[in-house]
């Protein structure tokens, strides 16, 4: 049976417009269902902006949500999935990370990526064009921060000297990259891409968060780039956890159509129409416990270690119901015990 602590669960961070104070307690209650019921990690969503092209809702600021999280819990990871780096200060943002860190007892996973919303950018007065390059600036100045350096850095876009930070800890989080291989222009014939810049900040990370569209298919495509490319650079592709995002609403029914039909209602409480249920159905997962169960094992086949799941509802029954249906059901190939 597969052990529940390999799926982590995604914080319904989401706002509705009938939001209130229940809902946050809600939030609380949900942290805790997913520690007892065994879920290896919380992880939640980053947008400053509503994402329309996405989705249709807007999501609570994460550090401060997860510093919430830590308060209630006690001994599950909390992470991020991703945080959009580029738009942000980086003696602050380390700062913030690193306050987590501490009030957490060493529980953040600092999932980190360049983001892809134009608003986002714009509101914090980034050019887009430079996302991947204030990334690894920021990166450049926080990780040795987070480790209890002190820093000296001059950059094109950032510059400090002799500073550090408090509080240190032993160890800082361990860092998960998301990104993999996209088309440049969707009409090309040409394959996907698997950015240089990308992989080098793969390769200097603990782990890497797959994009959440990403099919099994081009997970294994990209997971054989990336080994290829940890060999040439004298790093054991077996040090970096794979951990895949993606939304699932459980339905109790062998009607793949009536599932289907559910999940769509579910989906579209956060999801915007603009992509279309077609779309949804080809990246997410849908379909009858058994089809679920399918599309995760594809995904552990192509190399995937761990899950972070979205469910569509605060309501913690969901948790339950994967636990019971779906979790045992996905099968991961036995650790090495060396």
């Amino acid at each position: 049976m597969t052990d529940v602590s390999r799926f982590g669960v995604f914080l319904p961070s989401f706002i509705w417009a009938d939001d209130d104070a229940e809902r946050a307690r809600g939030i609380v209650e949900f942290s805790r269902e997913a520690e007892q019921l065994g879920f290896g990690s919380i992880f939640i969503t980053d947008h400053l902006l509503t994402a329309k092209r996405l989705y249709s809702v807007s999501f609570l600021e994460p550090l401060t949500t997860l510093a919430l999280v830590a308060g209630v819990t006690d001994d599950i990871m909390l992470g991020t999935s991703v945080m959009v780096v580029p738009i942000r200060e980086p003696v602050l943002f380390a700062k913030q990370v690193a306050t987590l860190h501490f009030l957490s007892a060493g529980r953040f996973i600092f999932g980190a990526g360049i983001g892809w919303y134009p608003k986002e950018y714009e509101a914090t007065g980034v050019s887009k064009s430079e996302r991947g390059a204030r990334t690894d600036e920021i990166l450049d100045m926080m990780l040795p921060l987070l480790e209890g350096k002190t820093v000296t850095y001059h950059g094109q876009f950032f510059t400090i000297d002799e500073v550090e930070i408090e509080p240190r800890m032993r160890s800082r989080p361990q860092v998960w990259i998301g990104g993999g291989s996209q088309l440049a222009d969707p009409s090309s014939p040409e394959a996907p891409r698997f950015a240089e810049a990308v992989k080098h900040r793969i390769l200097r990370s603990e782990g890497w968060i797959p994009r959440p569209t990403c099919p099994p298919e081009d997970i294994r495509r990209d997971w054989e780039e990336l080994k290829v490319f940890f060999d040439e650079n004298g790093r054991d592709p077996a040090t970096l956890t794979i951990a895949h995002e993606n939304f699932m609403h459980f339905v109790a029914t062998q009607d793949s159509g009536r599932a289907r039909q559910k999940q769509h209602d579910a989906f579209l409480r956060v999801m915007s129409t603009e992509r279309g249920p077609e779309y949804l159905e080809q990246v997410y997962l849908f379909g009858t416990p058994e089809e679920i169960v399918a599309s995760l094992q594809a995904r552990v086949d192509a190399g995937v270690q761990r899950f972070m799941i979205h469910t569509l509802t605060p309501d913690p029954a969901q948790l339950e119901q994967w636990v019971e249906h779906i979790v045992p059901n996905v099968q991961f190939p036995q650790l090495d015990p060396s």
